[in-house]
């Protein structure tokens, strides 16, 4: 069973895939070009100390955000 949450929420180690970007303007223009576009499937492999920000692995690159940013990102998780 899927689950979708806020991309803030996801926990490490976690596979997900991107759902929606809400983000609209500039920022969501940003988000589309660093390849987080819905479909893209998606690792969480870490994050700062502080929580933020958040480290992704996606196709063959690691990318990261800030929690901010990942807010305008929606994604869907398996749940055991």
């Amino acid at each position: 069973m899927s689950k979708e949450i806020c991309l803030r929420e996801a926990k490490v180690n976690e596979t997900l895939k991107i759902v929606t970007v809400m983000a609209g303007g500039e920022l969501g223009r940003r988000i589309r070009d660093m390849g987080l576009i819905p479909g893209t499937e998606c690792k969480v492999i870490g994050r700062a100390p502080l929580k933020d920000p958040v480290a992704l692995r996606l196709k063959d690159f690691t990318l990261t955000l800030r929690n901010s940013e990942a807010d305008h990102i929606t994604v869907s998780t398996q749940e055991a």
